[in-house]
């Protein structure tokens, strides 16, 4: 909805069978590294976007930190033990319907370390893969995506999206698809530039 984050979970339940959410924004282009192999991106100024990879459970902190404002900004407070189950959902090895990946930037003021600046995670998204009756490969549906206010504007929102995107063409998944308002222009600037807008309105059950 606004500059920064874009809700999913009031526009697609019914197409994916859970709610969703996707925040905005991002002019600047970042190349998303692979989960494994620990790739980087090289001459972006600072803050830079450093690595895109899975959650960890040493992130906790920081993935609630950052969870914490995304629910925050849309009013939406959740029960202590549904953020819970969420956080045990994308660590459980298990579950490989439900994934969390993480952005991590380089930024001028990190403290230092024997390698120098310490990487700083500032950004999030949470997508679920299900099968379809169109496909005989799963669906991936993006249902959050969040980035740090203080570092909007470097390329984060593009750089989880192209993840997604590479691991959708590894593993040969059927679609990649999310929903946002029909306001969320800022958000709409970068979905127009990596994605189609599909033509189906969504319906609700009355209650």
């Amino acid at each position: 909805h606004v500059y920064g984050m874009a809700s999913l979970s009031r526009l697609f339940r019914s197409a994916a069978s859970v709610p969703s959410r996707i925040p905005v924004l991002f002019k600047g282009f970042a190349t998303s590294a692979k989960t494994s192999g620990a790739s980087r991106t090289s001459g972006a100024s600072t803050p830079s976007i450093s690595i895109v990879r899975d959650v960890q459970p040493g992130d906790y902190e920081r993935w609630r930190e950052l969870w914490d404002k995304y629910l925050e900004f849309y009013e939406e407070p959740l029960p202590e033990e549904i953020t819970q189950i969420t956080w045990q959902r994308i660590l459980d090895p298990s579950n490989e319907q439900q994934q969390c990946i993480l952005a991590e930037i380089d930024t001028g003021d990190a403290p230092e370390t024997e390698t120098g600046k310490s990487p700083i995670v500032s950004g999030f998204a949470t997508y679920l893969l299900h099968p379809s009756t169109w496909s005989v490969t799963p669906y991936c549906y993006l249902e959050d995506l969040y980035v740090d206010a203080q570092v909007r504007g470097c390329g984060i929102g593009r750089a989880l999206i192209s993840e997604i995107y590479r691991r959708a063409d590894e593993q040969a998944w059927g679609r990649v698809y999310w929903a946002t308002s029909d306001d969320n222009y800022a958000g709409r600037t970068l979905y127009d530039k990596v994605a189609k807008k599909s033509d189906f309105i969504q319906y609700r059950r009355l209650k």
